[in-house]
């Protein structure tokens, strides 16, 4: 992955290792389409699980290979604002349980019994990964000083 710019205060592996949403970007016939997603990153790919009835996006990710991602880290009452922005390729590949469970222990912690049902009855055959490999990307540290709240 080339890196265009890097202003963040930590490496970009730093930052995506931060449970935050992933915004996937891709082109469509009706136009652009921006998809919120959870990932997991990893080995310079950014992973997301995919379900195939009732999401459009795999079929994009077929269709319109070149996307988009966008990760941004925001907390008003501190004044963060960080980004990394990362052009490349998507492609749909087979459903890894281990690698979904990673994914899914990222957001919804290690203990699986606690997790809900629709992530632990996974009709697998009705799930795909898609795999992001990123070819540029764009790092920045846009905070502000923190907004001062009256007394």
């Amino acid at each position: 992955m080339n890196v265009v710019e890097n202003t963040l205060g930590v490496k970009i592996d730093e930052f995506l290792s931060r449970r935050l949403f992933c915004f996937l970007a891709q082109q469509s016939d009706g136009g652009p389409r921006l998809s919120p997603l959870w990932f997991l990153w990893e080995e310079g790919v950014l992973w997301n699980v995919a379900r195939l009835s009732g999401r459009s996006y795999p079929e994009r990710v077929r269709e319109y290979p070149r996307s988009a991602v966008a990760v941004v880290d925001f907390d008003p009452d501190t004044g963060r604002v960080e980004h990394v922005g990362m052009r490349g390729d998507a492609t749909l590949e087979p459903y890894n349980e281990a690698r979904a469970g990673r994914l899914f222990e990222r957001y919804l912690g290690t203990d699986r019994s606690d997790w809900p049902a629709m992530f632990t009855e996974l009709d697998t055959d009705n799930y795909r990964l898609v795999a992001f490999e990123p070819e540029t990307a764009v790092a920045r540290d846009q905070s502000y000083p923190a907004p001062t709240t009256p007394k």
